[in-house]
């Protein structure tokens, strides 16, 4: 009988699946990796496993030491998951803008969690500014060690077994693959491993169309939790993507609900954002081709927003 697992060996590995109703006739395939199936429902595990593990190997996340991050919530909810597991202690800023079950979900993982006001639940650059200002004062204390997801290289380091296995279950069969872009982490980890797969695979970076800042547009506020800071990522390279497209709040929390109702497929708002961006691409490219692109995280951390509150959205 085989041994149980540590709760930790249970991030990645996560199924590959193909849409079938909402692509539309004439259009390549569209796979979408469950990222949604981790431990805490979101691909953060991957990052917030890595970076954990980082500090702790250069002797930055000492025994018995505290982890400090600002978040949206899913890093900090996977922070937390790895912090329970390995027995440190951790402080979260978040704010009142991303949903109430990531806020609930970091402290039932023993999170201490502090909640900045938002501008009406608005996501914009100056709300991720004070939530980044408020951890940086907090890991100025004594034990403390700042996980800083925008910055940390250790954190695109825990994507590449992403790109690995969607080389692996597709059978090295991907023409392009779409990624919604907060830190730029995800992105770029990706990237830098399907291009050494397949210097040939086209990368494709999504931002919210309310605040195009990669396109060059100015920020703004929107409602797609995760993604669209309203700067520029500091890891964000001009090389990084092939592509840049805009899907506004409305059409990614639309598509959402498809997903949901016509591929039982039930995530949140930038997987939404990033199915827009697949489906626009597939259908350029055509068949005999593949787009690949993420269920970022689960719908479950949403059923309290508006994305999934009533019953009776069309």
């Amino acid at each position: 009988m085989p041994e149980p697992l540590e709760i930790l060996s249970s991030v990645g590995r996560t199924p590959l699946v193909e849409l079938r109703r909402v692509v539309p006739p004439g259009s390549g395939r569209v796979l979408v990796k469950l990222e949604c199936q981790n431990p805490t429902g979101s691909m953060k595990d991957r990052m917030a496993l890595a970076v954990v593990a980082g500090g702790a190997a250069r002797g930055a996340l000492a025994p018995g030491g505290r982890v400090v991050e600002y978040t949206g919530g899913s890093t900090g909810t996977s922070l937390a998951f790895v912090c329970a597991a390995l027995g440190y202690a951790i402080t979260l800023v978040t704010s009142d803008a991303f949903s109430r079950e990531k806020r609930d979900h970091m402290r039932s993982l023993g999170a201490e969690v502090l909640e900045l006001p938002s501008d009406g639940g608005r996501i914009n650059r100056e709300l991720i500014q004070s939530m980044i200002a408020k951890a940086q004062e907090l890991a100025a204390e004594p034990g403390s060690y700042y996980s800083d997801q925008f910055n940390n290289p250790d954190a695109a380091d825990g994507y590449a077994p992403l790109a690995e296995e969607l080389w692996a279950q597709s059978s090295g069969r991907v023409d392009a693959f779409v990624q919604a872009v907060g830190t730029a982490q995800c992105l770029t980890g990706v990237a830098r491993t399907l291009r050494g797969l397949e210097p040939r695979v086209r990368l494709v970076a999504v931002e919210p169309a309310e605040s195009p800042v990669l396109g060059g547009g100015s920020p703004g506020a929107h409602k797609i939790e995760g993604v669209g800071p309203g700067f520029v990522p500091p890891r964000w390279r001009a090389d990084l993507a092939d592509e840049i497209q805009a899907v506004s709040t409305e059409e990614a929390m639309a598509m959402a609900r498809r997903l949901a109702r016509e591929e039982a497929l039930f995530a949140g708002t930038s997987t939404g954002a990033n199915v827009v961006a697949a489906l626009r691409l597939a259908a350029r490219l055509g068949p005999g081709h593949t787009v690949a692109t993420l269920a970022c995280d689960s719908g479950l951390k949403y059923i309290s927003t508006e994305l999934y509150a009533s019953p009776a959205r069309a």
